[in-house]
């Protein structure tokens, strides 16, 4: 584990109809984030989740073509050959209540989004390769 302390804030909407994991990574690199954490809650027009099948070591997904509601967004920035790298994981809701979730994927189109991004300062969080799982860790310090 790594000490952080805070840093710059921003809290704001983002785009009508854009691509959210697209306008999370674009915000991130805008301002060259290292670290931090997202936050959100809003609703989308379209969704694509990714579920990492442990076995197989590849990720499934699953596309709704339906509006729905953010129930929670939670995600952190870190950086990934060395570029700030958006990591999110999304619960969404339909018209009855039914939750789905998983991890998000390029597809998620906004219909409206009110987020969170909070930059940490301290060493910069380096995601690499990790054998055990197959998926680009954090790596250790």
């Amino acid at each position: 584990m790594q000490e952080f302390t805070s840093g710059r804030c921003w809290l704001g909407r983002l785009p009508h109809d854009g691509d959210l994991l697209a306008e999370l990574t674009a915000f991130c690199r805008e301002r060259e984030i290292q670290v931090g954490r997202i936050e959100g809650l809003g609703a989308v027009k379209r969704a694509c989740l990714g579920f990492y099948d442990q076995t197989r070591r590849e990720y499934d997904y699953l596309t709704f073509d339906a509006p729905l509601e953010i129930v929670q967004m939670v995600g952190n920035v870190s950086l990934k050959e060395e570029k700030p790298f958006v990591h999110v994981h999304i619960t969404l809701a339909d018209h009855a209540g039914r939750a789905f979730g998983g991890h998000l994927a390029p597809g998620t189109i906004l219909f409206a989004a009110e987020v969170l991004i909070q930059e940490l300062v301290g060493a910069p969080l380096q995601r690499g390769w990790n054998t055990s799982t197959g998926l680009p860790l954090w790596m250790e310090s």
